[in-house]
């Protein structure tokens, strides 16, 4: 990165335990307003720079909501954390009021037929998107340990907005999650035999009140990749989980090769479970606390589909 400034907010960000995806959002919509701002620093800026650039963003470039509450945040958290001057609570901007596009959907026999399009090294990360509803760095994200066998559902720790959650398990998919839990084991045992090998990245607090537990299988990514990389922020040998893009071409691959002419991505079958859990009868409510949305009002865009009433949550994709 050759700008000093960009270069030192990263490393702040990333001291700060911030995700990949964000520290990239970011580190987009400061550079785009110090652009827009003829290459000013932004600590002779204020308020009324902010709220030009928010209006450019509605008037010249038409952005969605979340786009300009997505470079809002990125501003916020730059005069808040970076130039130590918070910007003010009365802001006049003009707000976006493009409309919120439908989810794209695909039916349960799309669903199939994608499946059977699938490489087979990442069927099972595609499965849980659609089986349990996840997003994409949800799951990329789990532990060995999340995997709850006896109940047959996952738990998901700290998702968007720090919640946690338990989400449902199609039991269809456990051979193969054991199977990959038997991978995770072996890339283990031979990551052990490195004595460059640091562990497992854990979050901070657990990494002091377990300092251990970086070399258990349990702490291990369910998805690791197959190579070790050196920690960004602590410069140590480590083993990541696969990487995002990844997942993202191979739902993108299977798509095209099973001919679905839908725009398709990862965050498709985490729509698609919804809309098929609401079809099969669930409670909007059950939805809700699956999704991990926190207003009931953002489930409500899936009940284009007609609920049935209430019902048992069973996997849609039990039902392939």
């Amino acid at each position: 990165m050759k700008s000093l400034f960009l270069s030192m907010i990263k490393d702040h960000m990333y001291s700060k335990r911030y995700a990949k995806s964000t520290i990239e959002a970011f580190l987009f919509w400061i550079a785009a307003y110090i652009r827009f701002n003829n290459m000013q620093h932004p600590s002779s800026m204020g308020d009324t720079q902010i709220e030009l650039y928010l209006n450019h963003l509605v008037n010249s470039q038409n952005v969605a909501q979340g786009t300009q509450a997505q470079a809002l945040n990125a501003l916020s958290f730059l005069y808040k954390e970076i130039i130590k001057c918070p910007l003010s609570l009365s802001l006049n901007f003009v707000k976006s009021e493009r409309p919120r596009k439908l989810p794209v959907v695909l039916t349960q026999t799309e669903v199939s037929m994608l499946f059977k399009y699938c490489m087979a090294k990442h069927y099972l990360a595609c499965a849980l998107l659609y089986g349990s509803g996840m997003r994409l760095m949800e799951v990329l994200r789990l532990r060995v340990q999340d995997i709850d066998f006896d109940y047959s559902c996952v738990r998901i720790w700290d998702g968007k907005g720090g919640k946690n959650r338990v989400v449902t398990l199609a039991t269809e998919l456990i051979p193969q999650i054991r199977t990959q839990i038997q991978l995770v084991e072996s890339y283990l045992q031979l990551d052990l035999n490195n004595p460059l090998f640091c562990g497992v990245f854990m979050p901070h607090l657990l990494r002091k009140k377990y300092p251990n537990h970086n070399k258990q299988l349990g702490w291990q990514y369910l998805f690791p990749s197959y190579k070790l990389s050196i920690d960004p922020q602590s410069k140590q040998l480590r083993r990541h989980h696969i990487d995002e893009k990844q997942l993202q071409r191979a739902v993108k691959k299977a798509a095209r090769d099973a001919q679905i002419n839908k725009h398709v991505t990862p965050h498709t079958l985490r729509h698609s479970f919804a809309t098929h859990l609401l079809q099969s009868g669930a409670d909007i409510r059950t939805v809700q606390a699956q999704l991990g949305h926190s207003d009931v009002r953002t489930t409500q865009i899936y009940t284009h589909v007609l609920q049935q009433g209430a019902n048992g949550v069973i996997s849609p994709f039990s039902r392939l």
